[in-house]
């Protein structure tokens, strides 16, 4: 199939501007000032919101929450597990919640991250229905679309989520989001927005999908359709802002305006593909997953052969844009993974990386990983 015109692909129509440096503009924001709750305020995430809410003009009071104070300056720190259910006595009087606390540590033991992600989601929402918060705000991904052959390019918010529930940190984000819309019945009153991103990029960040980039070549398998949309973790923040203040409600998805396509990354990488039968890779992924060699289920590997891109068409109407490019995200990508080397997620240093990516050199990705399980072989005969 051809690619459509670079102007489709970036989301452009006849006649717009490129996004520049100016980003978003301020939020057209009319109502009183509010005090807002930021969870997860010394992650990555969470400071660069925390920050964007203390300089807004339209926000009063930021409450940082955390289990350790963080660098942002101008919050009051609240420490303590979002899991307590002493966060309700915390949250008195916040109007919005913004939660981002999150494990999405690559090598979290899985059940012990799904525990404590479904767990403090559960655990804030109700808080803040018993402490009178009117708006919580939950950030989960635009993974929970699932990435299929047949999605429209790019999907609308209410499009089904179509993700499948594996051993992953996909499945943690599907529960948040029936939390979610469970969550208005059981609390009349309350306002749920999700936020949910694209492949996220930044400092800090570190995924299977940011891994991709870190292999010596481009895993591509036959008759897929890879299509790379990015969200840069700035737009991230100012997006989870315009939530914030209730400017955008309900489902709402943030990424980079249009797409790339999987020729377009190779050549603005310079990194070469490298092609295998669907076969061939989904079976070896999965067979190195149960050997607990990669972080990530073979399921994951769906995000990178069929398009999961998104329109933000909500954010757009409430004025939101986009400060980066895909192609300057990108960019930026692979300068923060250089010098670093990851089989199928798996990050490798020292002498294991000389080792496992020389064998990678024929074949690449997946396949370059057979010492390991060769290895892993060997341990269990002993």
């Amino acid at each position: 199939m051809s690619s459509p015109p670079s102007d489709v692909r970036s989301g452009l129509t006849e006649g717009e501007d490129a996004p520049t440096d100016a980003g978003s503009p301020t939020p057209a924001y009319g109502g009183k000032p509010l005090t807002v709750a930021v969870t997860g305020a010394a992650g990555v995430l969470g400071e660069r919101v925390a920050q964007r809410l203390v300089d807004s003009p339209h926000v009063r009071r930021v409450l940082a929450v955390d289990e350790r104070r963080g660098d942002v300056q101008g919050v009051q720190w609240r420490v303590l597990d979002v899991r307590d259910p002493a966060v309700a006595e915390r949250l008195a009087g916040v109007d919005v919640v913004v939660h981002l606390a999150m494990d999405l540590g690559m090598e979290s033991d899985p059940r012990t991250r799904s525990a404590y992600n479904v767990r403090g989601a559960q655990t804030v929402v109700t808080a803040a229905a018993a402490a009178g918060v009117h708006r919580v705000v939950l950030c989960t991904s635009a993974m929970v679309y699932g990435a299929l052959p047949d999605n429209e390019v790019p999907l609308a918010e209410d499009s089904e989520l179509r993700a499948t529930e594996e051993a992953s940190l996909v499945g943690d984000l599907l529960e948040i989001e029936r939390l979610a819309r469970r969550a208005p019945r059981a609390h009349p009153g309350l306002q749920i927005t999700v936020l949910r991103p694209a492949v996220v990029v930044g400092p800090g960040i570190d995924t299977v999908l940011t891994r991709h980039f870190e292999a010596p070549r481009l895993l591509v398998v036959a008759g897929s359709r890879p299509c790379w949309q990015f969200c840069h973790l700035d737009d991230l923040a100012a997006a989870l802002e315009y939530a914030a203040l209730g400017l955008v409600e309900g489902e709402v998805t943030v990424g980079c305006d249009g797409w790339l396509e999987q020729e377009d990354v190779e050549e603005l990488s310079g990194i070469r593909r490298m092609e295998l039968p669907a076969s061939l890779a989904l079976g070896t992924a999965a067979r190195l997953h149960r050997l607990g060699l990669t972080p990530a289920p073979a399921g994951d590997l769906a995000y990178t052969m069929y398009p999961w891109v998104v329109s933000g068409s909500r954010l757009h109407e409430a004025g939101w844009r986009p400060r980066h490019t895909n192609e300057e995200v990108l960019a930026e990508l692979l300068a923060q993974v250089s010098g670093k080397h990851a089989v199928a997620g798996r990050r490798l240093g020292g002498k294991e990386a000389a080792t496992s990516l020389g064998a990678a050199g024929a074949t690449v990705a997946l396949i370059g990983t057979a010492a390991l399980v060769r290895r892993a072989r060997k341990h269990r005969r002993i």
